[in-house]
């Protein structure tokens, strides 16, 4: 089985310095001065189609950028590695799993197979992303070398005791394991546990300055009508995403506003079989529904779509039942755009109730939220200014890349002392 490598397109440090400040670009650069030359390997299970992926299209090539080695490799599954895969991550949400002998014996074939094809003492560090390819530290013996951190992007403070039973064994034979909050962590791993934000990257296609004119052209056509009010949601079609919740919370806010239109935007993952049988189910429930539009990557609404469609919702929901992070409420808040979202998982730490936004748990509370702000338009660009500065203070892709080099410089700095000590 054959590492997939990632190619990934370049990015400059310095195109961020107008977004961030020098102080910001000068304390990147500090922290990389040590780390110069180091090898790293970030390990998931999907190049496409989620907030990993977002992630580390833009942290690989900043990480390239200040003098570092990274690649990002992707390991391999099929269709049976995928279902298993998934049914594990919703178990470490909480939601009920069932495995056999066979599906676990399915799993650590392909991590062995995987960690068989990673060369001995290649890498310094090795990061690897939720649980799918987590049980390669455990085969990867010709690595033992190298720093292995697990960083989980979901909240699994609460798990299904048989999943994590399954994953615990391979977690516990890391160096680090990284989690959005600490909350997060199960309370019974041992690994030492470090705290890191996810962030966007207000320089890609989806977050870059986008005219007004051109958003609203290109949510035009969409077969939007820009002269009516449009409700937004952006996320995989996942049932902790809660979409068919969403569309009861238009059915209700178009009581009051029935010229409301509504966008599920969700984009299809490798490694995420279940979206199509969501959607599906979707298709079903607004089949009668002409304002309802379902949009995928699939259709090419792609990142630029993404962005203007954000631009020009008149408010943002995501109606997260459970949630690791969220990174698409740090990506509307940063086009100015109000938003109403689940009081759960990292939600809150972006969006701040009643200020930068509101926070909603039922669907009648999420409805009286939709409706508030589209009764005070004027209070709600208010929230959308103040979410956009508290992303630029905490939740852009240069803090992330800050956080990133300060633990490998921490993972690191003993093994690069030695190297440089004096022969006694």
């Amino acid at each position: 089985m054959r590492p997939q490598p990632v190619h990934l397109k370049r990015k400059y440090l310095e195109s961020y310095r107008r977004i961030v400040g020098d102080e910001q670009v000068a304390r990147i650069r500090e922290l990389a001065v040590s780390l110069r030359g180091a090898r790293v390997l970030e390990l998931s299970s999907t190049a496409t189609g989620g907030g990993v992926a977002e992630l580390l299209s833009s942290l690989v090539p900043l990480e390239r950028d200040v003098g570092l080695r990274v690649d990002w490799q992707i390991i391999p599954g099929d269709a049976e590695f995928f279902e298993f895969t998934k049914r594990l991550h919703n178990g470490l949400q909480g939601m009920p799993f069932h495995a056999t002998r066979d599906d676990e014996a399915e799993y650590l074939r392909h991590n062995q197979a995987y960690a068989a094809s990673l060369g001995s003492g290649e890498w310094d560090v090795i990061v690897v992303h939720d649980p799918q390819p987590a049980a390669a530290r455990s085969y990867a013996h010709a690595n033992d070398a190298a720093r292995w951190v697990w960083r989980c992007h979901i909240d699994s403070s609460a798990p299904d005791a048989g999943a994590w039973a399954f994953l615990r064994p391979f977690v516990e034979l890391y160096d680090r394991a990284i989690f959005t909050l600490e909350s997060f962590a199960p309370s019974d791993l041992t690994v030492p546990v470090v705290v890191i934000a996810p962030a966007i990257d207000p320089l890609t296609s989806k977050n870059r300055e986008l005219p007004a004119y051109l958003a609203r052209e290109t949510v035009a056509e969409l077969g939007i009508d820009v002269e009516r009010p449009l409700l937004l949601q952006v996320s995989r079609f996942d049932p902790w995403k809660d979409p068919l919740g969403v569309i009861e919370v238009w059915e209700q806010v178009r009581r009051s506003f029935p010229q409301l239109q509504l966008a599920l935007v969700g984009s299809m993952a490798d490694d995420d079989p279940e979206g199509w049988r969501i959607y599906h189910d979707l298709e079903d429930a607004v089949r009668d529904a002409p304002d309802c539009f379902l949009l995928t990557n699939q259709m090419g609404v792609a990142a630029h779509e993404v962005n203007a469609l954000q631009r020009v919702a008149d408010v943002a929901i995501q109606k997260s039942i459970r949630e690791g992070f969220g990174l698409v409420v740090s990506e509307t808040l940063w086009k100015g755009t109000p938003m109403v979202a689940g009081r759960t998982g990292g939600i809150p730490s972006q969006l701040e109730d009643g200020v930068s936004g509101a926070l909603a748990t039922r669907t009648d509370e999420f409805a009286d939220r939709v409706c508030e702000l589209l009764e005070q338009p004027t209070r709600a660009r208010q929230m959308g200014l103040a979410g956009r500065r508290r992303v630029e203070q905490h939740f852009l892709v240069t803090r992330l890349l800050a956080d990133h080099l300060q633990l490998l410089g921490e993972l690191l700095a003993p093994s690069r002392q030695s190297r440089t000590a004096p022969a006694g």
